[in-house]
Order: structure tokens, then C-alpha cells, then sequence
């Protein structure tokens, strides 16, 4: 196999150390609010703390972990920028540690930690395989992983491995045979002799690398500080405020100075995409200067990316609800699905807007006018327009326990009263039967009549008096005239006729 630091690779976006979870929002502590944010299984209790997960958080030390955690027997860090093993020799409860996918070069500081029985080193820039020596002392350290290191690569890493650490049961994934063990203790001086040629060769070449990363990070820097030179502290090209005001022939091409700028802009940001995307494309070498020198790019490229943003970030105006003649709008601003019933039996108008179903009643505001109903949901309005006038007072609104769903009821106002039965609405019928029965309404509606002269104030002590003189209306019956005909019929002038 070639060793992973003498060849190139491209710089990629979606590299699994760039990936998502790494927050381009430059190097993070190790801080008190960090574990406890991390020890939620443990109600952020610290110093009782059994297994701590800080992988992907973009850590370039390791610190305080030993002083908060001491009861710590599992500590995930992978996928980090930890140059260096540090800070964890009194964890003696250690029993995993996962350091997998960082910048260390070394195995070391690990002597404190009793308990031990695992380490994954997967994936990091050892190159000192004659460092595995420290681990010696870790007597219940039974797996080791070192591939994807540089030091996997030299002839005879196996084998150095499994008779320098006599107890380690597996290495690599692989189980460690016995009879692997003795022949590698019977080659072991010949093999520690390889080992020490391959790691001379890679210290010199790891030493031009560095050389070459601090060469390239010091042209980046005088780069920045001309290019702070010629603009402001904000990005804008500095003007001299000593210069004088332009003359009224000149008034022309100053007032085409921000469409000047504008154009700037535009080719700046056209030569910033260009840098970016040939950033990407480089080949660069996998050492742990490429991987910072990725993150300040990135980080880079954040801090424009908001500076922009700020530049064309606008106050968002309010929605209208009301147009300015006073006419209502209908919005669904928070895209609720709805419907909208009329409910001719009780005479109202429902609404069932379909709200989500865990939402707390709370952030549900709802307000009802005579010619439109408003929910305000989260903030967000929902406004619709009524097909009729409605009672804002007797309204009412309830959700459902089993959808979430808010219902509003709206009494409508318009009520037709006939006699003392009460109708929200006129039956359908046909032309000829809607006159007949109009004809019909109109012969059973009476209409009384009152004296204006007779409008005073009723006399309280003749109530029940006059009450027994008032006359009863009586049905008109039709008058029954005797036939002639009959014989014993005699016609008396002087009897009264009968009502």
C-alpha cells in the first residue's frame, strides 16, 4: 500500500470530517455547558457521568474532561481536530476511547488510564508507530485500531504491534493468533530495525510538509492584510474624506457611482466563487495542515455568506388583512387545510380549520367580526371573508381532543319570525308554489291597529277590571238562516239575533 501522506487527494466538500455536524463556526472549547448540553441521559449531571459523547464538535484540545468527568468509563471524541492525547491520565474508570478521525501524530498520555480495553486511533496522522511502547503499561487493553494511519502502511506495522503489546487480543478488527504472536516476537529485531528506517524517512518527510503548510499560510496572511489595506473594516474601498466635492460638470459620473460599485460587487463575488471552486479542485495532501487549512476556508466563506446576508436583509412589511377601504382579505398564511359550512338547522355559520393536532391551545388567538373570522396561529394569520353576518357575541370556538381540529361557530344575524316559530331561511319551491304561498301568509298576518289619543299611562288599580271588560276576539262564525221551508219557523222582530 502507499503511504496516505505522499499522495495527493482533492479537497471535496462532503469529506466525512467536513461533513454534516461539523459547524463551520471555527474552533470550539471544551466548556462546562458543553458536557452538561451532552449529559442529558444523566439530567446534566457531570461529575456522576459514566459515558460522554463530543464527537463532531470541532475540538482541537482536549481539557477539564479529567478534572469534571473522573467517573467517565466510555468518551467518544471522534471526528474532531484533537492534535494531541492530553488531559485524560486520571480517568482510571476509562474503558473506551474513541479518538478516531483527528490530527494526532502520537500515542501517548495514556499511561494513567487502569481500566482501559479499548482505543480506535482510526484514521488519524501517526507516523510513530515505535509510540505504541506507552501503551505497554494499559495491561487490560485488549483492541486496538491504527489502520488509516500513515503508520499502518510500513512493512512489518503488524507484526511490530502484536510483540510490542503482548495483551492485546485483537488489532485491527483481527483476532491475534498465537502462533501469529510467537513469530512475531522471533522477527521482532529485525522487524524494530524496518520500523526505525520508515520512521526516520516519514519524520523528514512530515517536516517539509509542516515547512511547506507554514509557507502557504503565511502568503494567505500578507494576502488578507493588502486586501484589509485597500478596504474597510466592512468591505467597502476607502475614500479619502479630504477630497473635494465633485463640480456640477462632474455631478454626471458621480451620480453612476453606485451602479459602478454595484458592478464591483458582481465581479467580486464572480472571483470569489472562482477562488472557491478552484480551492475545491486542488489536490492537496492529507496532513493535518490540509484539514485546518479547510476549516479556515469554510470558515471563511461563513463569515462572507453573512455579511451578505446582512447587507440584503430587508424588514419583511406585514401582510394586509384589511385593504384601505376597508374591505377584508382572505389569507392562509400558516396553509391550514379548512372548511367553511353553513349550518341552515341552528342558523350559523362552522368553521373547521384543520390546526395541528399537538399544537398548544395558547399560541391560538381567535377573533371574530360580523363580516370575518381571524385565527392567529403562532403569529402566522388566517383570515376568511363570511358568506353572511354573524353575531360576534354569541360565537363561540372549541378544539377537538381527538384531531386538534378548531371549530368556530357563528349564530348568523338575518332570522325571519312568523308567528312564534323562528326560520333562518325560506324553503326552495318552485315559482308557482312560493306565490301561493305568499297569498297564503298574507291572509293569516293580522295587522292591528292602535288610537294615537289612547297612548297614556295605564291606570295600575283598574288592571284587573278592565282586564274582565276586555273583549275576547271571537272567530266569526258564519250566520245560520233558517229555511223558509220549515214550518214551525216563526220570525220574532224583537228577539235579538244570535252571535
Amino acid at each position: 500500500m502507499r503511504n496516505l501522506c505522499t499522495f495527493c487527494i482533492p479537497r471535496r466538500p462532503h469529506v466525512a470530517w467536513a461533513d454534516a455536524g461539523v459547524a463551520a463556526s471555527g474552533q470550539r472549547p471544551v466548556t462546562e455547558d458543553l458536557i452538561r448540553r451532552n449529559a442529558e441521559h444523566n439530567d446534566c449531571v457531570i461529575f456522576s457521568l459514566e459515558e460522554l459523547s463530543l464527537h463532531q464538535q470541532e475540538i482541537e484540545r482536549l481539557e477539564h474532561i479529567d478534572k469534571w468527568c473522573r467517573d467517565l468509563k466510555i468518551l467518544y471524541l471522534q471526528n474532531n481536530l484533537i492534535g494531541k492525547i492530553e488531559n485524560v491520565s486520571k480517568l482510571k474508570k476509562l474503558e473506551y476511547l474513541n479518538l478516531a478521525l483527528n490530527n494526532i501524530e502520537k500515542i501517548e498520555n495514556l499511561e494513567g488510564c487502569e481500566g482501559l480495553t479499548k482505543l480506535d486511533l482510526t484514521v488519524n496522522f501517526i507516523g510513530e508507530l515505535s509510540s505504541v511502547k506507552t501503551l505497554q503499561g494499559n495491561i487490560h487493553l485488549k483492541e486496538l485500531f491504527l489502520m488509516g494511519n500513515p503508520c499502518a502502511d510500513f512493512d512489518g506495522y503488524r507484526q511490530f504491534v502484536v510483540a510490542t503489546l503482548q495483551q492485546l487480543k485483537w488489532l485491527d478488527g483481527k483476532e491475534i493468533e498465537r502462533s501469529e504472536r510467537i513469530q512475531a516476537l522471533q522477527n521482532f529485531t529485525a522487524v524494530e530495525q524496518r520500523i526505525r528506517e520508515q520512521e526516520k524517512a516519514y519524520c523528514l518527510k512530515r517536516a517539509e510538509d509542516k515547512e511547506e503548510a507554514r509557507r502557504k499560510l503565511q502568503e494567505e496572511e500578507n494576502k488578507g492584510e493588502m486586501e484589509r489595506s485597500h478596504t474597510g473594516s466592512d468591505g467597502h474601498w476607502d475614500t479619502d474624506i479630504s477630497a473635494p466635492l465633485p463640480s456640477s460638470e462632474e455631478s454626471k459620473d458621480y451620480i453612476q457611482a453606485p451602479e459602478i460599485q454595484e458592478g464591483q460587487c458582481k465581479e467580486k463575488k464572480l472571483d470569489d466563487r472562482e477562488d472557491d471552486l478552484e480551492f475545491w479542485n486542488k489536490p492537496s495532501l492529507y496532513t493535518p495542515e490540509s484539514r485546518l487549512e479547510t476549516l479556515r476556508h469554510m470558515e471563511k466563506q461563513r463569515r462572507d455568506q453573512e455579511r451578505l446576508s446582512e447587507k440584503k436583509k430587508k424588514v419583511k412589511p406585514p401582510r394586509m388583512l384589511v385593504t384601505e377601504d376597508g374591505r377584508a382579505l382572505n389569507v392562509n398564511e400558516p396553509k391550514l387545510d379548512f372548511t367553511l359550512k353553513d349550518d341552515e338547522k341552528r342558523n350559523q355559520i362552522v368553521l373547521d380549520l384543520a390546526v395541528y393536532r399537538y399544537m398548544d391551545t395558547s399560541l391560538i388567538d381567535v377573533d371574530v367580526q360580523p363580516t370575518y373570522v381571524r385565527v392567529m396561529v403562532k403569529g402566522k394569520p388566517f383570515q376568511l371573508v363570511l358568506p353572511a353576518e354573524v353575531k360576534p357575541d354569541s360565537s363561540f370556538a372549541k378544539r377537538s381532543q381527538t384531531t386538534g381540529h378548531l371549530v368556530v361557530c357563528m349564530p348568523k344575524v338575518g332570522e325571519v319570525i312568523i308567528g312564534c316559530q323562528r326560520t333562518s331561511k325560506p324553503v326552495k319551491s318552485t315559482p308557482d308554489s312560493s306565490r301561493g304561498q305568499t297569498s297564503q301568509r298574507s291572509q293569516q298576518m293580522e295587522r292591528l291597529e292602535v288610537d294615537p289619543s289612547k297612548r297614556s299611562i295605564p291606570d295600575v288599580a283598574n288592571i284587573v277590571q278592565e282586564r274582565k271588560h276586555t273583549p275576547r276576539r271571537v272567530r266569526a262564525e258564519p250566520k245560520i238562516i233558517p229555511s223558509e221551508e220549515e214550518p214551525d219557523f216563526e220570525d220574532n222582530p224583537e228577539v235579538p239575533p244570535l252571535i
